[in-house]
């Protein structure tokens, strides 16, 4: 029986009788004793729900991304700056330069329900992946979080290369050896921590260096001066040919810095390398007098190269509608990224497409001035 507000139920008919119209087959019959049949109702009804209950709560192989919150690289995080400066002027500057983060539920974190993946395809705030797009196979919490943390260093120690850089500050840049795989070709040739000096009498400055040279040989030997325990160690090496055509030493390299002086960025709970371009704004900004976003309320999101170069990063959507709910106007994208930009930009949120740390300064100027910022690369203009 269905009841619905202000009626009152209707009695049963009494025996014999039928609502309107008399059943002559049912006359003088006392009523069946459905005692046992609605017994039998409520127990499957109690085990369907429960196997509903237990459906929905089954892990499922998905990643659900949704909006994190942001930091503003010129404020403060757990009453210390995000961004803070010795052995240099540095400069308080007001506005918002936000960096964008993403939740990630599922894979190594805890695996997500039917119900959670559901409701993720439903948000349009949020997004869902198979969980091994996101995550290689049979990684654990504790690698994730440390490939994470390394990450985050890497992108923070890249992020003040590129913001010294863009002032024309000089400092001294090397690639050392971090990893070199047992079939690599410089295996028993060079070592973990040797520091590349020069290949082929040319100084190594970039890792474009060590491409050009080894393209231009087409697979010749190539005679690598490195730096090891403080001598300098001439060695002959044969690249191999990769999988790409491209011909590579085959060793793992990372960059070692030597700054003029000391960029501490202190933010808890955070990793990743895709808030090296905002760290650089917010380097530029502190050490440069005056306020770069004119008190404006802005934020982005990418990877950063130590020469400036702005990179994709995975989230964008999700950063994009947290940079919004965190009061950004204007947000600064990675070029690679707009194919995933267009038709997802919340309201009231312009996205600039930027390719480099040199266009990312030069929107948050224009931004300052107050002129109009219509004019500027739009992912939509693709």
């Amino acid at each position: 029986m269905t009841i619905t507000q202000g009626e009152q139920p209707a009695s049963e008919p009494a025996a014999g009788q039928s609502r309107g119209r008399r059943s002559l087959l049912g006359a003088g019959r006392p009523p069946r004793n459905r005692g046992g049949r609605s017994s039998a109702m409520l127990v499957s009804g109690l085990l369907a729900l429960a196997l509903g209950i237990t459906a929905v709560s089954l892990p499922v192989p998905y990643v659900v991304e949704s909006p994190g919150p942001t930091f503003n690289t010129l404020g403060n995080d757990n009453g210390k700056p995000v961004i803070s400066v010795t052995g240099h002027e540095a400069f308080p500057a007001k506005g918002n330069l936000d960096l964008t983060t993403v939740y990630v539920d599922g894979g190594p974190n805890g695996p997500v329900s039917v119900f959670e993946a559901f409701s993720g395809w439903l948000d349009a705030t949020k997004a869902v992946y198979p969980e091994e797009l996101i995550y290689p196979r049979g990684v654990t919490k504790e690698q994730s979080q440390q490939e994470s943390a390394v990450a985050m260093t890497t992108s923070q120690e890249n992020a003040v290369a590129s913001a010294l850089k863009e002032l024309n500050i000089p400092f001294e840049q090397k690639m050392q050896i971090a990893g070199i795989p047992a079939d690599s070709a410089s295996s028993g040739k060079l070592k973990e921590g040797d520091l590349l000096v020069s290949i082929n009498g040319k100084p190594i400055t970039a890792l474009s260096v060590v491409q050009a040279e080894l393209a231009a040989g087409n697979g010749a030997p190539v005679t690598v001066v490195v730096e090891r325990d403080g001598s300098s160690v001439p060695v002959s090496i044969t690249p191999a040919k990769a999988s790409t055509g491209r011909f590579i030493l085959g060793v793992m390299l990372q960059y070692k810095f030597t700054f003029p002086f000391d960029v501490k960025i202190s933010l808890d709970k955070v990793g990743g390398p895709s808030a090296g371009m905002m760290f650089a704004l917010g380097i530029v900004d502190t050490v440069t007098p005056g306020d770069l976003t004119g008190g404006k309320h802005i934020a982005g999101t990418g990877t950063i190269t130590p020469d400036g170069t702005v990179g994709p990063i995975g989230g964008i959507g999700q950063k994009m509608h947290g940079a919004r709910s965190g009061g950004a106007t204007m947000f600064l994208a990675p070029a690679a990224n707009c194919d995933e930009v267009v038709g997802h930009i919340p309201s009231g949120l312009q996205v600039v497409k930027v390719e480099n740390l040199a266009e990312a300064r030069k929107a948050v100027e224009l931004a300052a001035s107050g002129a109009d910022t219509s004019g500027l690369p739009a992912c939509a203009n693709n």
